[in-house]
């Protein structure tokens, strides 16, 4: 057997620490590394049952629990493709990410059976399975495990084997499969360790949605990795965070501006003891300086980085000793990762120039799923990725990030695409044509606004667009505000001119 994939993980932990804790979750109940292998390979055995095999997906859709990184793990042993699902995608985005990876199975968590009975029957997943006991003529995933035939052990997997395919929205409005690796994965894992320092006595609470990348790839793995302890929440709420780090000693948290803004605002702020948090790690913006200061004042600094679904997703990381001294930048490239900027010709571009930030390394994705096209124009010629975002390095080599070519909105460390919005408002009966931009918002970073243009006598305003895209796109993508205008601005070919939009509504 040459299992080299992170489906090997779970058996090497099981031999070299099974009874340290591995995970904490709902309340106080614990799960030790020796049973949690056990409940991979119940999963990979239930798997196996209903005919998974080698490169067939497995799409989970739920809340953080263990049988989330059950089926991560159960699925990787026997060489088949983890598909993470956003829980707060409408029925519509699940039955596209399902039918696109060709889902053979779906495991869910039982409050969300609702979008499952629309999106799944649409997709054609074969076998949907829900977490929990079930019922009688429906049995969930642990009655399964009880009854599913003894696992026989991994299938051979290497590095360049898929191991994950990770939905991000397009600029085209569909959303499409980031492939990751095993490869890609160990890597992204392997720099978090080195850059983190991730050590085996951490204990790491886990506040952010597994289903993003930056909280699999550079929240879970690593943890698990180095046979730390993880705590796992299904939800962000401020005042519990603060409670479950003094509970248990927690010393690792990662998040975004906003679930650190909020944590900070709480009432319970000033009476928590942090006195075990050692590493505070921030991605999705850069985190402001009135954040900067209330943790500071609390004797924590944060480490910084930048990164995208396709490097899985760690491109660079800044130190916390760095925090101040290169304030605004996103760090130096990650350990076992290259970046660079190159001009408008793709040369590499001098220090301190802007240009596109490419992105190189063993952590970098094999391509997008069924997407020959848009994979090859997504890499050089020489085998870098081109992020689509502009930046510069400064002369010791830290990346300052200067804006987004594909216009990408970040709110609340949710990524938002202004095409798949754009296409949509555009059908509504009455708008003639319409921009998406994001507007700096205290909370969130960025929020979306919606610019349209409407034919004479027509009723358009704010609640009758964010109504009709309720339930055709996830909540989050909603418009906060739409604004009428006579024209849009654009440019000499037609292109909407967004550095206008943004600088007249405060972009």
């Amino acid at each position: 057997m040459r299992q080299h994939g992170i489906g090997a993980w779970v058996a090497k932990r099981r031999l070299r620490s099974p009874d340290k804790v591995a995970l904490v979750h709902d309340e106080q109940s614990t799960m030790t590394y020796g049973q949690f292998a056990d409940a991979a390979d119940r999963v990979s055995a239930v798997l196996r049952e209903r005919g998974v095999g080698r490169g067939d997906a497995v799409a989970h859709l739920g809340a953080n629990s263990p049988d989330f990184l059950a089926v991560l793990f159960g699925a990787a042993q026997l060489g088949a493709v983890f598909v993470p699902v956003n829980t707060r995608l409408a029925p519509p985005e699940i039955a596209h990410v399902l039918a696109d990876c060709d889902a053979r199975v779906l495991i869910h968590d039982p409050d969300l059976g609702a979008p499952v009975a629309s999106a799944a029957p649409v997709a054609g997943t074969r076998h949907v399975i829900v977490t929990g006991e079930g019922t009688a003529e429906r049995p969930g995933l642990a009655p399964l495990s009880r009854t599913a035939p003894a696992f026989t052990g991994p299938v051979d997997t290497s590095h360049q084997d898929p191991a994950a395919i990770v939905y991000t929205s397009g600029t085209t409005g569909r959303a499409k499969g980031a492939v990751l690796t095993h490869g890609n994965l160990t890597w992204v894992a392997l720099n978090c360790v080195v850059d983190y320092d991730v050590v085996s006595t951490d204990v790491a609470l886990m506040i952010s949605p597994l289903f993003h990348v930056a909280s699999l790839g550079m929240g879970a793995l690593p943890v698990l990795l180095k046979g730390a302890t993880m705590v796992l929440e299904k939800g962000f709420e401020p005042g519990r965070a603060l409670a479950q780090i003094e509970r248990h000693g927690v010393t690792m948290l990662s998040g975004v501006p906003t679930t650190y803004q909020l944590m900070a605002d709480h009432p319970n702020w000033a009476r928590t003891d942090l006195s075990t948090l050692a590493k505070l790690t921030c991605g999705g913006s850069a985190v402001p300086t009135r954040i900067l200061d209330a943790y500071e004042a609390r004797g924590l600094s944060f480490a910084q980085g930048y990164g995208m679904t396709e490097a899985g997703p760690g491109a660079t990381a800044l130190p916390p000793s760095m925090t101040r001294v290169k304030q605004g930048s996103v760090g130096l490239p990650h350990f076992f990762t290259d970046v660079r900027i190159t001009d408008a010709s793709g040369a590499p571009a001098p220090r301190g120039e802007v240009g596109e930030i490419e992105v190189a390394g063993p952590n970098v994705f094999a391509g997008y799923h069924g997407l020959p096209e848009a994979t090859a124009g997504a890499f050089t010629a020489d085998g870098w990725f081109r992020s689509g975002d502009l930046g510069h390095l400064d002369a010791d080599g830290y990346l300052y990030i200067s804006g987004r070519l594909k216009d990408m909105i970040i709110s609340g460390g949710e990524n938002i695409y202004p095409p798949e919005l754009e296409r949509l408002i555009e059908a509504i009966d009455g708008v003639t044509s319409a921009a998406v931009i994001g507007v700096p918002d205290e909370r969130w970073g960025e929020v979306p606004w919606a610019v349209v243009t409407v034919r004479e006598g027509a009723s358009v305003d704010t609640d009758s667009v964010r109504a009709f895209l309720d339930g055709r796109v996830a909540r989050y993508k909603l418009p906060k505000n739409v604004v009428i205008v006579d024209d849009l601005p654009r440019t000499a070919s037609g292109k909407v001119r967004k550095t206008d939009l943004r600088a007249r509504f405060g972009g």
